[in-house]
């Protein structure tokens, strides 16, 4: 089975998701929350990492990581592993807490730091309910928020001691009312989330980056991550649907929009750009004139497809092999 990638160096920045098994909710009470911080505080002394941002929400969380000796994957463990016991422990319940492994991400911090540590921090309010209110009005309702890293940002005298707060406020020039405005400002004119812009599912950052990136990643990968070194190998969706069509002989508007009568050809675009542009589904729809629901649904059409029909198969491995040649 193939491993998601995990890209471990010193001085590595992560945003760092964890969702509630099932999704339903990883804590049950304020005290809940309460001791996830005791376990984070904990985890952070051992492994001398460093926490920019996080947000407590009812079934997940978000955290913006810095890792000086590389060591994420030990300090996740160790750290989900202390909070499940104790949650188990006080509701006397065995099993899971959370839904597989942590998923994270590796950042470009200094093109993406401040932005996403906005993201992390708009988490409360990003719901449809707030999207008519002013923003200073938002903005309060998110400093009252207990269980997010923003009071420390916006006040001084909220400041807690585990957490590193200089290097983002550094990007507005140390001000806490500069941040504040920041924020505002991203409840206000509303802001673009960076995903469609991570690399493979795995790296956010400007092209020069994830090119250093992807020279560690061949070197270090293991043999169970080599499918996702190719994903993080990513090709830009459209030379996938631009070579598909080249190889089939076709137009490429012939395997675009909602009616065409080459079908399975199109399902096997859409299939190749998810596996190899790292490209959400919503983005690929966009690019087909489909949207995200109907490109899962063709998508698992062809899977089904290729099971009992070998000339489709193996014409998807031949459009693949030469795709990656």
């Amino acid at each position: 089975m193939a491993r998601p990638l995990r890209i471990n160096y010193p001085g590595a920045f992560y945003h760092v998701t964890c969702r509630g098994n099932e999704r339903k909710n990883i804590f049950a009470d304020e005290r809940d929350r309460s001791i996830f911080l005791d376990k984070l505080k904990a985890s952070i002394g051992i492994y001398q990492v460093r926490i920019h941002a996080y947000v407590l929400m009812s079934n997940h969380f978000h955290l913006i990581v810095e890792t000086p000796k590389g060591n994420l994957s030990e300090f996740m463990r160790h750290f989900n592993i202390s909070y499940t016991a104790a949650y188990n422990r006080r509701h006397n319940r065995v099993g899971h807490l959370y839904q597989g492994r942590f998923k994270s991400i590796l950042i470009d911090a200094d093109n993406y730091l401040l932005e996403l540590s906005r993201y992390v921090h708009l988490n409360p309010v990003r719901l449809a309910s707030y999207n008519r209110r002013d923003g200073r009005e938002t903005s309060k309702d998110l400093e009252r928020y207990r269980w997010s890293s923003l009071g420390g940002y916006v006040s001084a005298a909220q400041k807690q001691f585990w957490m590193t707060y200089d290097m983002v406020l550094g990007y507005v020039g140390g001000s806490r009312r500069k941040y504040r405005a920041f924020v505002i400002e991203g409840i206000r004119r509303g802001y673009e989330t960076p995903w469609d812009a991570v690399k493979g599912q795995a790296v956010l950052g400007k092209e020069d980056f994830v090119e250093r990136v992807k020279t560690t990643v061949k070197r270090k990968a293991s043999r169970r991550e080599q499918p996702a070194v190719r994903e993080f190998e990513a090709i830009d969706p459209a030379q996938i649907l631009r070579a598909v069509a080249q190889y089939l002989r076709l137009a490429e508007a012939e395997l675009t929009g909602k009616r065409t009568g080459y079908r399975d050809e199109r399902g096997i675009a859409l299939e190749l750009m998810y596996r190899y542009a790292g490209a959400s589904q919503a983005r690929i729809g966009q690019l087909v004139g489909l949207d995200y629901t109907a490109v899962s649904r063709e998508r698992k059409r062809l899977r089904d497809g290729i099971e009992s029909n070998n000339k489709l198969k193996k014409r998807l491995s031949e459009i693949e092999a030469s795709l990656l040649s």
